[in-house]
């Protein structure tokens, strides 16, 4: 039977509306997400977002009937909300101000052992940004019932239901104990443990959505809306269901996330950027990641891919990118990225492209991968000689693609009806390729990471 499933996928880049039915893609709509300066911090542009999926899933309504709502959105954010609407701004990631607490909350974060959370920048450990807001905006933080992931807010605001959930609390968080399942020392610690809502599972309906919403979208008032994922759970979600582990997921865009499923959690070092998510059944998965999508656009000067034959004239000039281009993610984050030798402006996506699949090999040797088949999905899969360098660079591991821009969205999808009875599409096969002077290219490019101080 038909069941199409809306998508609220809320990325740090853009916002999209996606329709899907059986994992089929009926129907899409992007707008760019944008952050306000303030006051009082950088944040969200919460209601033109709302306002966007609000007519969105008018326009979606006038040729679908909607069967059921699933958010998805990135881990970095996190929702203060009172009796009914946001009790203060929800922080962006990248105000570096947080940091100004640094002294108070190192006292506070838990091990590295108990969270599997590194130490991260500006405001990519959620934990951090609960602490600013409850010592730096003590005024707007006692309006606060509760404190949601990104995409529990987006269901609360369409149901009304206030719930967490492990994806988001376990992402780089510090909020989260994967190993033992639970909220970590910090909860207690922050003496925030009243604002955490029960715990529900993202693929748990809430309950219908509003009837004002649904009146003012012309959806039918019993339509449920699901608790929602953090956005790379949601693009492993199809693999978790149609692959045996070993093996490993790319999701790619904005960040590149390496998550490792099967692999052991005993290399993980925080000095490297490498942790554990919390995939939708509540375990944990080895991860790595970095800002590659980013960084690439800063070396390419834009976007594009490669031409044929672009890398290998990268490697014969021997010009380099040595990390890091951002000053986020990795395990060389607090270093100035720069280019070593000369390379023509046509060639500028090809040192991207390598640089990109580089810094993915490193973390994944890192992290102890050895064997099972690597993944791409997101944006990186589009760029097939980023693909073949990876295969190149891994040869005992087979490498896919997933050339499928809507990956994050149709895997928030597949929670409406989990787990899924109809067939997941298998992504596509890349070709071993060999490429001329990669081994001592990579040589090199190592030895000068290998001198950059973590």
């Amino acid at each position: 039977m038909s069941q199409t499933v809306a998508v609220f996928d809320i990325g740090k880049t853009n916002v999209k509306l996606a329709l899907f039915d059986h994992g089929r893609l009926l129907w899409e709509k992007t707008a760019p997400n944008r952050v306000l300066l303030g006051p009082p911090y950088p944040h969200e542009d919460v209601e033109t977002a709302w306002n966007f999926f609000l007519d969105a899933l008018r326009e979606a309504a006038r040729t679908h009937r909607i069967d059921a709502i699933v958010p998805t959105a990135h881990g970095a954010a996190g929702a203060l909300i009172g009796e009914s609407n946001l009790a203060a701004p929800v922080l962006d990631y990248e105000f570096a101000g947080v940091e100004v607490i640094e002294p108070e909350y190192a006292k506070l974060r838990p091990p590295f052992a108990e969270s599997l959370s590194p130490n991260l920048p500006a405001g990519l450990n959620l934990g951090r940004q609960l602490a600013y807001q409850k010592w730096r905006c003590p005024d707007l933080f006692a309006k606060a019932r509760h404190f949601v992931g990104y995409p529990q807010y987006w269901a609360w605001r369409l149901s009304g239901v206030a719930v967490s959930e492990v994806t988001t609390l376990g992402a780089h968080a510090d909020l989260w104990a994967p190993r033992q399942g639970q909220p970590s020392s910090l909860v207690k610690s922050l003496s925030v443990e009243h604002l955490l809502p029960p715990l529900r599972r993202a693929f748990d309906p809430l309950g219908p959505i509003k009837p004002e919403i649904a009146a003012t979208c012309r959806l039918a008032p019993e339509t449920p809306v699901f608790c929602g994922i953090h956005d790379s759970n949601a693009s492993l979600l199809p693999y978790l269901v149609s692959r045996q582990a070993p093996f490993t997921v790319l999701s790619t865009g904005t960040w590149v996330i390496l998550m490792c499923v099967g692999l052991s959690l005993e290399k993980l070092d925080p000095r490297d950027d490498t942790l554990a998510n919390v995939d939708a059944l509540g375990r944990p998965i080895a991860c790595g990641r970095f800002m590659g999508g980013r960084e690439y656009a800063v070396i390419a000067r834009g976007g594009g891919n490669p031409e044929p034959g672009a890398l290998e004239r990268v490697i014969a000039s021997g010009a380099m990118a040595l990390p890091c281009f951002t000053g986020h993610g990795g395990p060389y984050a607090t270093s100035k990225g720069k280019i070593r030798g000369d390379v023509a402006t046509r060639d500028r996506t090809a040192l991207a492209t390598l640089y990109c699949a580089l810094v993915s090999d490193l973390m994944l040797t890192r992290m102890g991968v050895t064997g099972g088949d690597l993944i791409v999905e997101g944006t990186f899969a589009g760029n097939l000689p980023f693909c073949q360098a990876l295969g190149a660079l891994r040869p005992a591991q087979r490498v896919f693609r997933a050339e499928d821009a809507a990956g994050t969205a149709r895997g928030a999808a597949m929670l409406a009806h989990w787990p899924p009875s109809y067939h997941i599409a298998e992504p596509g096969p890349v070709a071993p390729m060999s490429m001329t002077g990669l081994d001592a290219y990579r040589k090199a490019w190592t030895a000068a990471v290998d001198k950059i101080a973590r």
